[in-house]
Formats: structure tokens, C-alpha cells, sequence
């Protein structure tokens, strides 16, 4: 694979890397970064790094997805990837998802319509499958229960679209992920790795709940394992769920936490239900202050609640892992130290 790609949503966690990987192992002469803020926006000291490591060969250009997109290179764009999405639960209000998500969508197919580019890299999530313990492959009914799952799945389907009106040229690839973490992320599993590492994680009877992730490196890596496969066989669209195998528990996600990290700390394990009743506590003072923390109450229910997902296609396609929990977690620790301290 080579030629020119954009990613829309691009200066963020999972589109900086995927960017590195286009670049250094798929020989993409340039990546444009497509978004709202440029990578140094908001420094976080690894992304700048990487954004830097590849000169010219990686640019921004500023777009809002929700809008027309007028913007357009003066190369052949080969690949888009369509990373662009409001997604932190919570964070944001019902109608911003879908103002993003839906219109995001419309308007990057469009555009990809408009400079003839016929492959696309959609990320999903694992939302649409909705709130249940049960495992789920590629093959499960979706039952979104949020905004966000609910625009996910509406976004996805507006890119079937795009790719049906054309089916013998055009390829769509959609990812749904389970959590992705690793250098730069600076959610759910950065701030498991911050408290286990400082001695003020808890359990709260969760420690068997399954958590479906993914390190960032082993998910550009599989997204484009999986284009590949679809480009050597002539298949139009792949639906591919993202994540280890099986997805590991809060205590593989500690234990291996303790273990890179070296921290000998025990655990302790506190009654979920004197937990959610401290975060409504401390939102209630939080909130009219507009202090930020991390006890949110709905933050606090989905720590008790597994998100079983299989990656099924991954799986029984023959994919080879490069990362185990381990090797990814050893892999961040040596990118970006710091996150780790």
C-alpha cells in the first residue's frame, strides 16, 4: 500500500498512530491530518513527538467534519480514514453525538465521493451492541441503549451507503473497538495505570467484569491487516470487531498493570454500592463548581458492567496478535515513561 491518505479526526490518539503506522510501514508518501485542532494544540509531549518524527510527509489541514468539507489536496487521495467522532461518555449531551457522528459521516463520504477516492477506514465502536454481559461477535443484533452507540450505528450505515453506490470499486472498512489504549490516550485505562500505580485503585466486586480492549498499535495494525485481506479478495465491505481474545477482566488489566510497573501494592476491594453512592457525593459538589474528576457516577456503573466482545472475524481469518496484555502494556511504558510515573 501507498500513495497519499487523509484522516478525518486525525490529530487524535488513534489517528496520530495510525498516521506513524501509514508512513513508516505502509509507505505513504503523505498523510494529511484532518480536524479541528492541530496535534500541538493541546500538547501531550508523545503525540507532538511523533507528529514531528515524519516532517512533511505528515500535515494538518483544519476541518470540521460537521460542515461541507471544501478543503481538498492537490494529490490523488488513495485511502480515507474517518476517525472523526465526539465519544467520551460522559462528556457531552445527546444531540452532539449525533451531530458529529451522523453529519460527520454524510459529509466525509461525500467528500470522498467528490476526489474519487474509493477506500474508506470507518471507526465504529462497540457501543451499538448495547448493555449486556452475554459475548458478542460481528454476528450479534445491535441494541445501542446511548446517543453514541445509536449514532455509531446510524454512521455506519451511512457509509454501506457510499460504498453500494459503487460496489465493484469502492472497499469499506469498519472497526468496532473495544477500549483502546496505550501512549497518548488519556482515558479509562490511563487512569487505571495512574491508580494502581499510586496505590489508589479499588476493586468493588468487578474484578471478573471483562473489559474488551485493544492497544492502539495492534488496532492501526489489524485495521490495515484486515484492508489488505479485503483489497487481495475483492471484497467490498469488512465488519471487524477490534479487541484481545478473550477480552481481559479489571484484574488481567491490574495484575499486568502491577506487573510492568513493578508495584507490589495489594489491591483492596470496596462495596460497589458505598462507591456509586460516594461519586453521587462528590458530583453533587463537583458539578455546581465545575471541579473535573474521575468518580463520575456513570463512569462508576460501567466499571461494573462487562463489555464481552469477541473479535470474531479477526480470529477465524487467521490474524496473528502482535501484543498480548503484557507486551503492550511493556511497549507504552517504554514509548511515553511518564504516563507511567
Amino acid at each position: 500500500m501507498s500513495g497519499v491518505a487523509v484522516i478525518f479526526g486525525g490529530s487524535g490518539f488513534i489517528g496520530v498512530w495510525f498516521a506513524d503506522m501509514l508512513i513508516r510501514e505502509q509507505g505513504y508518501t503523505k498523510v494529511y491530518l484532518a480536524d479541528l485542532e492541530r496535534v500541538d494544540d493541546k500538547p501531550h509531549p508523545f503525540r507532538v513527538r511523533l507528529a514531528g518524527v515524519h516532517g512533511s510527509a505528515l500535515q494538518f489541514v483544519s476541518v470540521d467534519v460537521r460542515n461541507s468539507i471544501e478543503w481538498r489536496p492537490l494529490e490523488s487521495v488513495s485511502l480515507v480514514a474517518n476517525f472523526a467522532a465526539v465519544h467520551r461518555e460522559p462528556g457531552h449531551e445527546d444531540s452532539e453525538y449525533f451531530e458529529t457522528n451522523i453529519h460527520g459521516a454524510r459529509n466525509v463520504c461525500a467528500w470522498a465521493d467528490r476526489v474519487g477516492c474509493d477506500s474508506i477506514v470507518f471507526t465504529s465502536s462497540i457501543s451499538p451492541y448495547g448493555i449486556s454481559e452475554a459475548e458478542k461477535t460481528e454476528e450479534t443484533l445491535t441494541v445501542p441503549v446511548t446517543a453514541y452507540g445509536s449514532s455509531k450505528l446510524i454512521a455506519e450505515e451511512i457509509h454501506r451507503t457510499w460504498q453500494a453506490l459503487a460496489p465493484a470499486a469502492r472497499r469499506l472498512t469498519i472497526v468496532r473497538p473495544g477500549v483502546v489504549f496505550g501512549p497518548g490516550e488519556g482515558g479509562n485505562v490511563s487512569r487505571l495505570v495512574k491508580a494502581v500505580s499510586r496505590g489508589y485503585f479499588l476493586y468493588m466486586g468487578n474484578r471478573n467484569t471483562r473489559k474488551a480492549g485493544i492497544y492502539v498499535k495492534e488496532l492501526c495494525n489489524s485495521i490495515l491487516w484486515v484492508r489488505r485481506r479485503q483489497l487481495d479478495h475483492g471484497i467490498g465491505v469488512e465488519l471487524f470487531n477490534a479487541s484481545m481474545n478473550p477480552g481481559p477482566s479489571i484484574s488481567d488489566y491490574v495484575e499486568s498493570v502491577k506487573r510492568v510497573g513493578r508495584v507490589k501494592a495489594i489491591v483492596p476491594n470496596m462495596p460497589y454500592g458505598l462507591l456509586l453512592a460516594a461519586s453521587y457525593l462528590i458530583e453533587l459538589v463537583a458539578r455546581p463548581l465545575r471541579i473535573s474528576h474521575p468518580f463520575s457516577p456513570v463512569r462508576i456503573r460501567k466499571l461494573v458492567r462487562s463489555n464481552n466482545v469477541l473479535p470474531g472475524y479477526l480470529e477465524s481469518s487467521g490474524y496473528q496478535y502482535r501484543y498480548d496484555l503484557d507486551s503492550a502494556f511493556a511497549d507504552w511504558k517504554s514509548e511515553c515513561p511518564s504516563e507511567w510515573a
